[in-house]
């Protein structure tokens, strides 16, 4: 929580004019405080303004200007992606959560961040991107560059833009190169990076993530180049109460000739020139946390041996179809598509 936009209402409007002008790069508002540190009002550099119209004193106190009528979320009550998601549809740019004594126990900057997740996200980064040698060679795949960015860092900016606090990272390969490069903090978020002792494939290595914050864990390949919406992800996987959700890709095929309708050896039709649609799985889940006890300790284990164990179990898997792009970055042409997109592309 940043305090600059905290204000004690012990303070002049003059005092509130000097701490605005302080704020750089966010809403130029300030959430008033008493002495027990309970918020009393909102003051905004319009708010001044207006007050010094009217004639008042810059010497007046901040409670002859500020808003007592103040918007905010109750923490535990109203503070949900949902209520989130209205504050943005309202055009609110900062909103204080409160607690049950009207204390500030966080600020969300909506003008920064799409919302604020309650999930942990994990990123799989061990492979050896044998695929895109000799770039790989020297480099873990995950630090390519594409534009001006490393692969891993276009997803681990995204997760930060939607609130995701909880961020790991599993290495093998050249893993001390990627050690290295999360070494600081990103947004005042460290990124933890996880060693797996050996190949545990595409989802073994999660046990060896020491703490989840959260009962919901997003699960990713980090060589992903995508936009797509991790709140919405987030809520279709609670609206249908699912243990799993797995984002997924349109995949068409289109046969270039007459396909026959078969009945053992006898034509009975001719479909020409068929087009078929599929989902591919996108190497992006969502996951109830409980359900890692499934997967074995220390084994080779795929994200899809957990999607076949969670079917023979019973457990309610659902897709999410990614309506935005998607590039897995595995082969030189698919990096090559993803440098060229990213030349007409603002602030991704």
């Amino acid at each position: 929580m940043n305090s600059i936009h905290i204000i004690s209402q012990s303070f002049s409007i003059i005092d509130a004019i000097r701490r605005i002008n302080e704020i750089h790069g966010e809403p130029l508002i300030l959430f008033v405080v008493d002495e027990n540190n309970t918020m009393r009002g909102t003051l905004t550099d319009g708010d001044v303004r207006r007050a010094l119209i009217k004639g008042i004193s810059v010497n007046a106190p901040i409670t002859d200007a500020m808003h007592c009528n103040f918007n905010f979320l109750r923490i535990g009550i109203n503070d949900g992606v949902e209520d989130i998601q209205r504050q943005r549809e309202l055009k609110m740019r900062l909103v204080p959560i409160l607690d049950d004594d009207n204390h500030i126990c966080e600020i969300i900057n909506l003008e920064r961040y799409y919302t604020k997740l309650p999930i942990d996200a994990v990123l799989m980064a061990g492979g050896k991107g044998e695929r895109l040698r000799p770039l790989t060679e020297k480099t873990p795949k995950p630090l390519i560059k594409v534009g001006d960015k490393c692969i891993i860092d276009y997803n681990i900016d995204r997760l930060l833009a939607y609130g995701v606090t909880h961020i790991s990272v599993t290495v093998n390969y050249l893993g001390e190169q990627i050690e290295e490069h999360f070494q600081k903090e990103r947004e005042g978020v460290k990124i933890v990076t996880v060693r797996e002792p050996k190949y545990l494939g595409t989802i073994g290595s999660i046990k060896f993530v020491e703490t989840f914050y959260s009962d919901t864990i997003l699960v990713m390949n980090s060589d992903l180049f995508t936009n797509i919406d991790y709140e919405d992800f987030y809520l279709h996987f609670h609206q249908h109460n699912a243990d799993m959700s797995v984002a997924a890709v349109p995949y068409i095929v289109k046969v270039p000739y007459g396909v026959f309708n078969l009945n053992g050896h006898e034509i009975t039709g001719v479909t020409e020139k068929p087009t078929y649609s599929y989902y591919a799985n996108a190497g992006i889940y969502l996951i109830k946390k409980e359900l890692f006890s499934l997967i074995p300790e220390n084994e080779f284990f795929n994200a899809t041996d957990f999607i076949d164990k969670l079917m023979t179990t019973r457990h309610k898997i659902i897709r999410y179809p990614i309506s935005g792009f998607w590039i897995d970055i595995g082969q030189h042409d698919e990096l090559a598509r993803a440098k060229e997109m990213v030349k007409h592309m603002k602030g991704f």
